[in-house]
């Protein structure tokens, strides 16, 4: 439904969000059928920066996304929604646009469904990869072989993760990887020769513990992180694997994870996302890369 104004969208200003607008934020996933996840909005709220624009009927926001800043080599953007009583009216490009403008020389990177990638080609973003989603409930497929124990991390860890995740991603995250201890229920960490070598975390959404970030010098050792955060739940597991991780995706399906919708890595600024992607089996959520 077309939503009459007497302002013309385009003329509505973009404002910046604050944690006070959480409830908002989810009450517009909502409104597209998606999750609410009020807890990953608090993250994203704290750890980004969040843009909005409100409902000129005074129906909460109309539309919303989160811009995570790692410094002068990368911001990335995701929750990019809009009420679906101002669809197709130009409201995401306008608030797209505005992000651009904003982030200046700042590389920009997002995953994209099929909706929005049409759009994202528009204003001249370029495909650099894919991953692929898998969910369900995990049943063991035998022991990994690897080199690395894995154990479940502590606060002395926290240093050594940041300092692996810098080299892995390319770009500085302590500002969201010091949140991870009150955002994630559970966090795993591999070890080889007394050097830490991968994490991964499991963290709440929508009945399911998705598992995130996931980094590890190797399959074996990345499907070991995954057993052990496995074993600490009874919830059903969701990830969102680097299609160029073919073997763990495949791995994830013997242990009885389906395969999911697949969203598209796209980049602005730049000709692909920094750091190792051999290491770097999964994000912490897409909506922050």
């Amino acid at each position: 439904m077309t939503v009459p104004q007497s302002r013309p969208l385009a003329a509505l200003p973009v404002r910046r969000l604050s944690p006070g607008d959480l409830v908002a934020c989810a009450d517009l996933c909502e409104n597209r059928s998606w999750p609410r996840d009020e807890h990953r909005w608090g993250l994203l709220l704290s750890a980004g920066t969040g843009y909005g624009l409100d409902d000129p009927g005074g129906e909460g926001l109309m539309a919303a996304c989160v811009v995570t800043s790692y410094g002068p080599r990368l911001a990335a953007i995701g929750m990019l929604l809009v009420a679906e009583r101002y669809a197709r009216q130009g409201v995401a490009r306008q608030l797209m646009r505005h992000v651009m403008n904003e982030a200046a020389d700042t590389p920009l990177s997002l995953y994209a469904t099929s909706a929005g990638r049409p759009l994202y080609e528009q204003l001249g973003f370029s495909v650099v990869g894919r991953v692929q989603r898998v969910t369900g409930f995990f049943r063991s497929a035998g022991d990994a072989v690897t080199a690395a124990a894995v154990r479940p991390a502590t606060a002395m860890d926290l240093q050594a993760i940041v300092r692996l995740d810098a080299d892995v991603f390319g770009t500085d995250r302590t500002h969201v990887l010091a949140r991870l201890p009150a955002y994630a229920d559970h966090i795993r960490i591999a070890e080889a020769g007394g050097k830490l070598v991968g994490y991964a975390t499991t963290w709440p959404s929508d009945r399911t513990h998705v598992v995130g970030p996931l980094v590890a010098p190797d399959t074996a050792t990345a499907q070991a992180l995954v057993t052990s955060l496995a074993e600490a739940t009874d919830l059903p597991l969701r990830a969102d694997i680097d299609a160029r991780h073919a073997d763990l995706f495949a791995w994830f399906k013997e242990c009885g994870l389906r395969a999911g919708s697949g969203t598209t890595v796209m980049t602005y600024g730049t000709s692909d996302l920094p750091g190792d992607w051999t290491r770097r089996y999964a994000p912490l959520t897409v909506a922050m890369g």
